[in-house]
C-alpha cells in the first residue's frame, strides 16, 4: 500500500502503535485478572520500549521477511490483492509475536530461570489476540485511516 519510503515510515508508526498498544492493554489486563480502565492508561506509559523495538524489527526486517514469504505461497498476478495482504499480515504477526513475547519476558520478569516457562505462557496467551486483532481490526482500520492520510498521493 504505501508507495514511498516516507509513506511505509508513517505506515509502519501507525501499525505498530496501535498493535503494540492493543496488546500492552491486553497483557496488564491478564495480568490484573480483567480488562479496566487503569490498563489502558498503564499502557501508555508502559508501551514505549516495545513500541521502539517492535518498529525497529518491522521497519528493518519482519516486514521484507514477511512479504518474501507471503510471495512463496502467493502469486499476486493470478491472486487478488487481498490474498497477499493477509498472507503479509499472518507472516508478521507469526514473526514478531514470539519476539517480542520473548523480549517483553525479559524486559518485565528479568532473566530468571523461569523464562523459558513465562515467555512461551506469554506467547500462547498473546498469539491468538494479537493475529485476529491483527487481521480484522488493526490491518483495515491503519489501512483505512494511511489511505485518509495519503488520499491525494496514493491516486
Amino acid at each position: 500500500m504505501p508507495k514511498t519510503k516516507f509513506q511505509s515510515f508513517i505506515f509502519t508508526l501507525m501499525m505498530v502503535f496501535v498493535m503494540v498498544y492493543v496488546m500492552t492493554v491486553y497483557a496488564i489486563s491478564l495480568k490484573m485478572g480483567g480488562l479496566s480502565y487503569v490498563c489502558f492508561g498503564l499502557a501508555i506509559k508502559e508501551m514505549w520500549i516495545e513500541f521502539v523495538i517492535v518498529f525497529v524489527l518491522i521497519y528493518f526486517i519482519v516486514t521484507r521477511l514477511a512479504m518474501k514469504l507471503a510471495r512463496r505461497i502467493i502469486d499476486p498476478v493470478k491472486n487478488p490483492p487481498v490474498f497477499m495482504t493477509l498472507a503479509i499480515q499472518c507472516f508478521t504477526v507469526c514473526l514478531i509475536e514470539p519476539a517480542i513475547t520473548l523480549i517483553a519476558t525479559f524486559l518485565h520478569n528479568g532473566f530468571t530461570a523461569d523464562w523459558l516457562i513465562q515467555w512461551l505462557t506469554q506467547a500462547v496467551l498473546c498469539f491468538p489476540m494479537a493475529f485476529f486483532f491483527q487481521i480484522f481490526f488493526a490491518g483495515p482500520f491503519v489501512r483505512l485511516i494511511f489511505r485518509t492520510i495519503f488520499k491525494k498521493q496514493l491516486a
